[in-house]
């Protein structure tokens, strides 16, 4: 039998290493927000500023949704790429089975839950009247889908954690281009198609998600690629008591990590709502600027994490800090630049989604003035938690970035609204996020989170893993 493939990262130069890692899930990350604006184009100019408005208001709930179950996704990346390191294949395996039975089978439910209770969910996001019946339509047809998005992500996840970025890179072109294909045929019921209205967008998506993670699970299984399970090895897909105890130990925390920014995004959604359509529609185009903004930092963020477990797993601690280092300064240049060129070129770019003479357009620009560069703070951030939960320090995290929200940010938008209008909801963006950074920084500084420990499950017994750092390595500097 052919050996699997992968990409080793606890080898090589640690910058040109991490970059050429990062570059795909960069590539990819572009690409499904290429996606979604792609998307938004169709439903703003096909369909109006309430559509887009419903659209805004039902992607934060799949946010949500996705972060209900994505922590147990993430805790087996991180078990997936320390296996990895220390060369365990079937360790990984087990991880990723054990993610797959997890994810599917809380999908499949809150997918169904979701469908049922949409209209209850939109009303307390205080959804604009005229955009309740296309938030609820387009809402409803994403729920169906969510267990297929689910597990292409988790696929997706998976790879990269065993160090292979390509194979998701070139899924993704394939999701990309049915989903923008899709979209005007379904919307306006072109050819043979029904028109469908704002639910042909979401049912273009449903479409693209299945082909994809239909093509890519047929790929791992030609390729022989590290996460494929055959034979007994399909037993994973219902893990043992103790590999589910470290997967939803730590998965849970992780989990809540974008449950919390989620409620955050949710509670502003509710603040923005109220200052009318033409500014939630405003809000919703500096959102998919945004999501193009923070894409390098995702990126980077989840190309440390991946580099970072596989040389925890290898026990190279020397190699942590500057993992840590390049991935501060990549972000910073990379993110820099992508927040330069959004303010210099906003106008042209806001008009794809809205027209030239839309009152959202100055709404939109002005937001664009204040919180942009937020994302570089965040960036920062993001390459610090990624390297202390890919030894398993998932606590911390959490709390820092419940306080960075809440009380910090949706307490400066509430409480300084009386003095700075709207303006306040838009300043509170970088005011959270440096607050993050601080709270990020000074417990990776503090080395605490070194002394943390992911079991991994192997034939019955349980093993700590990089819980003490090896005798006689250097310590991690960062």
């Amino acid at each position: 039998m052919a050996q699997p493939a992968r990409r080793d990262l606890t080898e090589g130069p640690i910058g040109r290493t991490l970059l050429l890692f990062a570059l795909p899930t960069l590539g990819s990350n572009v690409l499904q927000s290429l996606n979604g604006s792609i998307n938004t184009i169709w439903v703003g100019r096909f369909l109006g500023e309430s559509a887009l408005a419903a659209t805004s208001n039902a992607n934060i709930i799949m946010f949500l949704l996705f972060g209900a179950v994505f922590g147990f996704g993430m805790a087996a990346t991180v078990l997936i790429g320390q296996a990895m390191g220390r060369h365990d294949v079937d360790a990984a395996r087990q991880a990723f089975g054990a993610a797959v039975g997890l994810v599917l089978g809380g999908a499949v439910v809150v997918a169904v839950l979701g469908y049922l209770l949409s209209p209850a969910i939109l009303r307390l996001l205080a959804t604009p009247g005229d955009a309740m019946p296309l938030a609820q339509s387009y809402l409803q047809v994403i729920f169906l889908g969510l267990p297929a998005a689910m597990l292409l992500v988790l696929l997706m996840m998976g790879l990269r954690g065993a160090g292979d970025a390509m194979t998701p890179l070139w899924f993704m072109v394939l999701s990309v281009v049915l989903d923008a294909g899709l979209n005007p045929i379904l919307i306006l019921g072109l050819g043979p198609a029904l028109r469908m209205g704002i639910a042909g967008s979401a049912a273009a998506t449903l479409i693209a998600n299945h082909v994809a993670v239909l093509g890519l699970v047929a790929m791992i299984y030609l390729r022989n690629l590290p996460i494929r399970l055959r034979g007994s090895e399909v037993r994973y897909l219902l893990p043992s008591a103790s590999l589910m105890r470290v997967i939803v130990g730590k998965g849970l925390p992780m989990g809540a990590q974008m449950l919390v920014m989620s409620l955050a995004g949710l509670t502003m959604v509710g603040l923005v709502n109220r200052l009318g359509v033409e500014t939630v529609a405003a809000y919703a185009v500096s959102q998919q600027l945004w999501t193009y903004i923070q894409m390098p930092a995702m990126a980077i963020g989840a190309a440390v994490s991946a580099m970072a477990a596989q040389n925890i797993g290898a026990g190279a601690w020397d190699r942590v800090g500057g993992i840590t280092r390049a991935g501060l300064i990549y972000n910073c240049l990379i993110t820099g630049a992508m927040v330069a060129a959004v303010l210099l070129f906003d106008r042209p770019v806001m008009t794809l989604f809205v027209g030239e003479g839309s009152p959202a357009l100055p709404i939109a620009r002005h937001i664009q003035l204040i919180a942009s560069w937020n994302f570089v703070l965040f960036g920062m951030t993001m390459v610090l938690f990624s390297t202390v939960r890919a030894n398993g320090a998932v606590w911390m995290p959490l709390l820092a970035l419940i306080v960075a929200m809440y009380p910090v940010r949706i307490g400066f938008a509430i409480g300084a609204q009386p003095t700075l209008g709207s303006d306040a909801l838009w300043w509170s963006f970088p005011i959270g996020s440096l607050a993050a950074l601080v709270l990020a920084a000074s417990y990776y500084r503090s080395g605490k989170w070194r002394k943390g420990a992911i079991l991994r499950q192997r034939e019955g017994h349980e093993h700590a893993l990089a819980s003490t750092e090896p005798a006689g390595r250097l310590q991690p500097t960062g």
